[in-house]
């Protein structure tokens, strides 16, 4: 089983679409053929983002079904630890707790729709660094 961190533009395209390649990762977790890592500082960035008002109009869920998606999620999700903080590695401030959580967790990737925002940090790291439709085919290929 392959252990990821999902950047929260992932968790967010998820849920606008079910026939995305976000939401196909979603599933996957959910089925779990997928481990997810996260951070806690890192779940509560993906409800933040997921309860603000243009996502909300865009995926259209009430803010009861978004806190029964996250409790579902965090019921999946492999807590990860922040022993190290390895803080500047990114061009954006934002993306360092998503880094760090795929070090410390010692993710296989992490699943992003913005790879040069990450490449350059995750690949010192050796971690790989895929967007959704990427990371389908390598475990569709399994």
């Amino acid at each position: 089983m392959r252990k990821i961190v999902l950047d929260t533009s992932v968790v967010v395209s998820g849920l606008r679409t079910r026939l995305g390649a976000g939401n196909a990762v979603l599933q996957l977790v959910a089925q779990r053929r997928l481990v997810a890592l996260a951070t806690p500082p890192l779940f509560l960035e993906y409800e933040d983002v997921l309860k603000r008002p243009e996502h909300r109009l865009a995926h259209g869920l009430a803010p009861e079904a978004i806190d029964e998606f996250l409790a579902e999620l965090a019921a999946l999700i492999e807590p990860v630890e922040v022993h190290f903080q390895w803080r500047p590695q990114s061009r954006d401030p934002n993306d360092e707790m998503v880094l760090e959580a795929a070090i410390n967790g010692r993710a296989d990737a992490l699943v992003t729709y913005n790879v040069a925002d990450f490449a350059g940090a995750a690949e010192r790291f050796r971690i790989s660094v895929l967007r959704p439709a990427d990371l389908l085919k390598k475990v569709r290929l399994r």
